[in-house]
């Protein structure tokens, strides 16, 4: 369990608050409502005992999806807890110096979950946003928004310098929504190739503030996830 400072660029999750159902991964199960889903996690020590359960079963599942979908690009996932006190709900995935996949959880979001298949399907998304190339395309988004926006500035006599970065703040988000849903069905193939329930797994979107589809919103509709999920899980 490592306490993490800064880190780079991500393919960022906004806070997030998890909790799970009973665990059965041999078959999909009905729609859980947040009221009736019961914790199986109730302590600390369990919790930990799960997450350390899950990174041994999808770590090397999402590895082997990686490099089985990718060229040149490290696939050696690096999976770490931010213990910090008072860091909010909350999974993204990044990249070290050296271009190395990292997915961070903080500890309030393993305290969350309810069960093994959040912790399974939250780690299948993260894991996928790297597998999509989620970073390297957004970062390319905002890099053409600023250039579209720093051009029209400079074309109609603004500030060229404040256009560039509202530039690229619009070109980062808009493609964000699609990038969330690519990671849930990818991560939905992970989290069930690693034999976990990801229809189970993916009832934390039950769970917390439903986005809506906001204009430049970083997150689509909850329901839209869930039904990806769903989709993706029935075509396995």
């Amino acid at each position: 369990m490592v306490a993490l400072t800064a880190l780079a660029f991500v393919a960022a999750c906004d806070d997030v608050v998890v909790t799970s159902a009973p665990t059965n991964t041999s078959a999909p199960t009905a729609t859980v409502t947040p009221a009736n889903v019961p914790d199986e996690l109730r302590t600390r020590q369990q919790s930990a005992r799960a997450f350390a359960q899950v990174v041994q079963r999808v770590e090397p599942v999402a590895e082997r999806e990686c490099q089985a979908r990718t060229r040149n690009v490290n696939c050696d996932f690096r999976i770490l807890v931010d213990d910090r006190a008072g860091a909010p709900s909350n999974a993204f995935q990044t990249l070290d110096d050296n271009g190395r996949p990292i997915i961070v959880f903080t500890q309030a979001l393993i305290d969350d979950a309810r069960n093994v298949d959040e912790l399974a399907f939250v780690m299948g998304h993260e894991a996928a946003h790297h597998v999509r190339g989620h970073i390297a395309r957004q970062r390319e988004n905002a890099a053409a928004g600023a250039v579209i926006f720093g051009g029209l500035a400079t074309l109609t006599g603004g500030d060229a310098e404040a256009a560039q970065r509202i530039g690229a703040q619009v070109g980062a988000r808009t493609y964000s929504k699609d990038f969330e849903l690519e990671a849930d069905a990818l991560g939905t193939v992970l989290t069930a190739r690693a034999g976990y329930d990801p229809v189970r797994g993916s009832q934390f979107f039950n769970r917390i503030p439903d986005p809506g589809d906001r204009f430049l919103g970083t997150h689509p509709p909850n329901a839209q996830r869930l039904e990806i999920v769903r989709r993706t899980a029935a075509g396995l």
